[in-house]
């Protein structure tokens, strides 16, 4: 399973209130195993809101662009769940939590896009390869009745 952010992240982005934040109520350390589990599940919420849009596969094809961004955003939902679980939320945690899924929900609606790295080097060989979940795929067989064929007739 893909997570889109690490604590090293989350460090980097909040290195005071981290510590703050996920400090054990018994110790007073930080406990990285919560820490872990609020990473995971925003890494979860992320994928449940992008699901709507793009495939596991998609998701697993993201180019590094894509994946930045992704960490932008899960750092935020995973900060807001850690401080949920310590019970140390704050109205800005909460401020930036919500931003970060309405940003998520707009992308699932079509209102922006994630990006792809190309992988291969020829094209698909499956033509239903490279279609995503919500497009429809026809397949045909070739026409019976064209201008050179009723010409001869």
């Amino acid at each position: 399973m893909t997570v889109y952010a690490t604590i090293a992240d989350l460090e980097a982005r909040f290195p005071n209130e981290l510590a703050l934040v996920a400090a054990d109520e018994t110790t007073g350390l930080r406990d990285d195993t919560r820490i872990e589990r609020g990473i995971l599940d925003a890494s979860i919420e992320v994928r449940g809101i992008l699901a709507g849009r793009y495939s596991p596969a998609e998701l697993a094809g993201l180019d590094q662009d894509s994946l930045d961004l992704l960490r932008v955003y899960t750092t935020d939902i995973a900060f807001y769940r850690i401080a949920l679980s310590f019970t140390r939320s704050t109205e800005n945690i909460k401020e930036r939590y919500d931003q970060a899924i309405k940003r998520l929900e707009a992308i699932a609606s079509g209102k922006g896009a994630l990006t792809g790295g190309n992988t291969g080097g020829g094209g698909p060989t499956d033509p239903t390869e490279d279609v995503g979940q919500n497009e429809v795929v026809l397949q045909a067989p070739e026409r019976v009745f064209t201008r050179e064929r009723l010409s001869r007739i």
